[in-house]
């Protein structure tokens, strides 16, 4: 079960460092690609999210590999959490239910490793 965890862990950690990264340093270029699809948030929203997902992403890996702290894990997973029933509201406003089930899916392993990581 362990290494399944920190598997997902990992993986995770990973679809959030590269989704926070576009957002927060390549969003001029997704800005017109965000503008055909009619629900541009301010570009300072967006970067807040990425820097948050990004951050998330080293909670969910740096307090249980170093062992400073791993609880910080748990609250991490938490955080993203909050952030996925965010972009779940989001993609159910907007009738984009494909990307609504990818985030429930990306929401469950989340809370899977909220209630497995302590």
């Amino acid at each position: 079960m362990v290494i399944v965890l920190w598997i997902l862990q990992i993986l995770l950690a990973l679809l959030f460092l590269n989704s926070g990264f576009s957002k927060t340093f390549q969003y001029n270029k997704k800005e017109a690609e965000l503008k055909k699809m009619d629900h541009l948030e301010s570009k300072g929203f967006i970067m807040f999210i990425g820097t948050a997902e990004m951050l998330g992403a080293l909670g969910l890996i740096l307090p249980k590999a170093t062992h400073i702290l791993p609880v910080l894990t748990m609250w991490a997973a938490i955080g993203l959490m909050i952030i996925m029933l965010g972009a779940l509201f989001t993609h159910l406003k907007f009738k984009e239910y494909q990307n609504a089930a990818f985030v429930t899916v990306i929401f469950i392993l989340l809370l899977v490793i909220a209630i497995y990581a302590v």
